[in-house]
């Protein structure tokens, strides 16, 4: 999408990295506890930020992003799909049985 995460328009990276004053960003507890002081916090995010994702994390999220489905425990995706109002998980697989093959 960019080649630094603080050239995409969407990024909360100038905020939490830069101290870049965003109306829209609130700062969360996991990222008020990297540091003292807001120039540790940046620190300690800009050095977050450039750790590289494991493997299989990112072929799980590359997964889940090319099949649409929520990545994360059963709670997170039936509160994402009691948001979306729709399955947010993948689908049982093969054609739905006839109402005379579940009546049996």
């Amino acid at each position: 999408m960019a080649g630094d995460p603080g050239d995409y328009r969407w990024s909360s990276y100038g905020a939490n990295a830069r101290g870049v004053p965003d109306r829209l960003v609130t700062p969360h507890p996991n990222f008020l506890a990297l540091g003292t002081d807001p120039e540790s916090r940046q620190a300690a995010y800009r050095e977050l930020v450039k750790q590289a994702i494991p493997d299989d994390d990112l072929a799980a999220i590359r997964l889940h992003l090319q099949r649409q489905h929520a990545l994360g425990n059963e709670r997170f995706r039936a509160a994402i799909e009691a948001q979306l109002g729709r399955s947010a998980g993948p689908a049982k697989i093969g054609r739905p049985r006839k109402a005379a093959e579940r009546a049996r």
